[in-house]
């Protein structure tokens, strides 16, 4: 499969070819003359594979990973037992649900992201290191400020801090994955996408339980309840520090550097215009391009709709909250994480599409895992296998398809902007088609509705077989990651 250059800002030099071969060739994606194809590079060792996770680079979004699952659970969950504790009403708990808008509106200001700049910052750090700096310290100062807040006194002001947090958050992510896309060659997308999710979870894990802990342990100090929250949450601000810190100690990625010189004699507003028209148009005058957001939207929909039903599941079985939760956040969670290694592991040995092929295939295989939990009954070792099962396909499905949404965002004009766009397109699937999978367990039953889980998979396999067979791999570029 000829890989062809990658688009340029506005042509200039084509870069180099390179070939490599896909995990089942077609005529469409084979060269004009095989018989002149230069012979395909030889496959990383094991060890060659892992030693990516030490680049610096790589490292440098390991760190920006924590950063980014941090502050998720501070105006979520984590202040949902806040709030409980403080004797807020359950009506007024769930309307904090509507915290969470800015994570799924984000695509609308990534233009602003991708087009202007931050005073005094951007000129000292770089345009996207310049806004990372800045938007970490907007989410301190949110932090802060919801700590400073009293559910039980004043809910409202409980609800602009959270939402002050989340929408610093969101910007945050639309940050990183800007600076990920741009950073990382294409050989390490994977793999620094397998580190960021590890590091988001863990990040999650100790905004979650570590706040609790923590707050616990400010209690047995002598302070107060509602003092103690307010030192947990103002330990979380300080530890946004080492998202600063790795910005600052980090490179601003070249292809940032030629987007802003390629840029510099237009006034802001002809920027932010350019960043939110230009993403659509030009993804839309792409080969295939309707194709390929279907693909998008599809893609982790067997997951999804198997997965809005796991914890109902499991419930009806017959196991406690305790044991659910015990083994979801135990083995579930370091299942997870080996997944997520394993799918940069997969990705980087093998071609874009050949790793999409086996993430597609294994995580709709893996819901066969609770048809046959089904079939089982109440058994803590069968609960286990099932969960590491899922999560482990479903980490290795997800970190294969966010290398292929980056390989996506190629012009690093729109890179914050399209970014944004096609994880709030995939969000399609997993948030409005799976959300019938209720009704369909309901009339099935259990060990028919995870089959259908397994073949609710087969659109997304067929587009996949259709994309390869019109050479849309071949036109990312060299990313064989």
């Amino acid at each position: 499969m000829a890989m062809i250059q990658k688009r340029g800002l506005s042509g200039g030099m084509p870069a180099r070819r390179r070939i490599c071969y896909p995990f089942a060739m077609t005529p469409s994606d084979s060269p004009p003359n095989a018989s002149l194809a230069p012979t395909a590079p030889a496959k990383p060792s094991w060890r060659e594979a892992m030693a990516v996770y030490l680049q610096p680079r790589v490292l440098v979004v390991l760190f920006l990973g924590f950063a980014s699952g941090l502050p998720l659970a501070l105006s979520g969950s984590t202040l949902l037992v806040w709030m409980r504790e403080s004797g807020v009403d359950l009506g007024t708990i769930g309307l904090f649900a509507l915290v969470g808008t800015p994570y799924t509106l984000k695509f609308i200001w990534a233009p602003l992201v991708d087009a202007l700049h931050v005073p005094l910052l951007t000129r000292a750090f770089g345009r996207r290191r310049g806004w990372l700096v800045f938007v970490q310290l907007l989410l301190i100062a949110a932090i802060l400020l919801l700590a400073l807040t009293d559910p039980a006194k004043s809910p409202l002001y409980v609800a602009i801090g959270a939402l002050l947090v989340a929408a610093a958050s969101a910007t945050q992510d639309i940050v990183i994955d800007a600076f990920r896309v741009e950073s990382l060659p294409e050989d390490e997308q994977a793999a620094g996408m397998a580190s960021y999710v590890a590091a988001y979870r863990i990040g999650m894990l100790i905004s979650t339980a570590g706040v609790l802990f923590l707050v616990s342990a400010y209690e047995g100090t002598g302070l107060t309840r509602s003092t103690a929250w307010m030192w947990g949450y103002v330990t979380m601000a300080a530890m946004v520090l080492i998202g600063t810190v790795t910005a600052l100690l980090a490179t601003e990625p070249e292809q940032s550097r030629r987007a802003e010189a390629a840029t510099s004699g237009e006034s802001g507003f002809k920027r932010v215009v350019h960043a939110a028209l230009g993403a659509f148009t030009e993804f839309l005058t792409r080969k295939d391009a309707l194709t390929v957001l279907a693909f998008v939207v599809l893609f982790k929909f067997t997951d999804a709709f198997s997965g809005t039903m796991t914890a109902p599941f499991v419930i009806d079985l017959g196991y406690s909250r305790n044991d659910y939760a015990a083994i979801v956040k135990g083995v579930g969670l370091a299942a997870t994480l080996i997944g997520g290694f394993a799918g940069g592991y997969l990705a980087r040995r093998y071609s874009l599409v050949a790793s999409l092929w086996i993430g597609a295939v294994l995580q709709a295989v893996s819901n066969l895992a609770f048809a046959w939990l089904s079939t089982v009954g109440v058994d803590q070792w069968a609960l286990a296998l099932a969960i590491s099962v899922e999560n482990f396909t479903g980490a290795i499905g997800t970190v294969i398809f966010v290398a292929y949404l980056s390989a996506l965002c190629q012009n690093p004009l729109h890179t914050a902007t399209q970014y944004a766009l096609l994880t709030a397109l995939a969000a399609v699937g997993r948030t409005y088609l799976s959300a019938s999978a209720g009704y369909v367990a309901q009339a099935t039953g259990w060990p028919a509705f995870f089959m259908i889980s397994v073949a609710v998979a087969a659109p997304s396999l067929v587009l996949l077989a259709f994309l390869q067979r019109r050479g849309h791999f071949a036109a990312l570029g060299p990313v064989k990651v």
